[in-house]
């Protein structure tokens, strides 16, 4: 199913995000704090997903997207990638099935080219397998960019419609070839660990997501961290390019259609 662009409709919204995309910073800090190896941080990061993913289900949130690993991480040192790459092999051969049990969809989006046949097999396998699932969808993202995003799904756009005009690709056009093309943009983007920006994440899918930053580091990022999130995002006035009146209208309309009997003055 593909969702149309934010900056081409308005989509629904409510109080609680349909889509929320978190950046898991923080875990080497996390374990330097507590002077344990780097692998330590990344660890409880996992268990942290979990938790995560259990919130999620629990608040009626359909979608979950979580930056694991950047096009840009394998600068990091050769051994801190490796055992980061075994942590990646061991989640998806151990979680899948947990997963599966409790009606979660794992999707994996990125250049999977790099990675072990075997990671490979187990990505495969995993999509395969939780297929049927709609619960939640539980997006990793991995060897992922958001610029290599675009370029691969504007490369892919021009390979499939030989002879396409530059005047006919539009949003419209490049939307089926995004590697999320399949869930609605992000309502709330989360970074955990302190910093403030994007790096690389989705850059076309948060247009208009609301951005939400926090000090905790991700192994810390619990149950009570993410309805903070929530909360600030219940907050905010999603406008989409409209005024503030726009906006109030907009919600007086949606609240007669939900409840006719405003229409006609009946006391509620």
């Amino acid at each position: 199913m593909e969702h149309a662009s934010s900056t081409q409709e308005i989509p629904p919204h409510g109080d609680v995000p349909r889509h929320v995309a978190i950046i898991m910073d923080g875990n080497g800090r996390w374990a330097r704090r507590r002077r344990l190896p780097r692998i330590a941080g990344h660890r409880r990061g996992v268990e942290a997903v979990r938790g995560a993913v259990r919130c999620c289900v629990e608040r009626g949130i359909e979608y979950l997207t979580l930056f694991a690993f950047s096009s840009e991480n394998w600068r990091r040192p050769d051994e801190e990638v490796a055992l980061l790459m075994q942590l990646f092999q061991r989640a998806l051969g151990n979680e899948v099935r947990k997963l599966h049990a409790n009606g979660v969809r794992l999707r994996i989006i990125g250049d999977a080219a790099r990675f072990d046949p075997k990671i490979r097999e187990l990505i495969e396998a995993g999509e395969r397998l939780t297929s049927p699932n709609r619960r939640l969808t539980l997006t990793i993202a991995a060897n992922y960019g958001g610029r290599w995003d675009v370029l691969q799904a504007l490369s892919r756009l021009v390979r499939e419609r030989p002879g396409v005009a530059a005047g006919q690709i539009d949003e419209a056009a490049l939307a089926p070839y995004l590697a999320m093309s399949y869930a609605p943009e992000p309502d709330l983007f989360i970074r955990t660990g302190g910093e403030q920006r994007i790096s690389n994440f989705l850059v076309w899918q948060l247009a208009y997501t609301e951005l939400y930053f926090t000090d905790t580091l991700w192994p810390d990022f619990d149950a009570q961290a993410l309805d903070a999130a929530i909360a600030s995002y219940r907050d905010r006035e999603r406008r989409f390019g409209r005024t503030g009146e726009q906006v109030e209208e907009a919600k007086r309309a949606q609240s007669l259609a939900i409840d006719p009997r405003r229409r006609a003055g009946t006391a509620v």
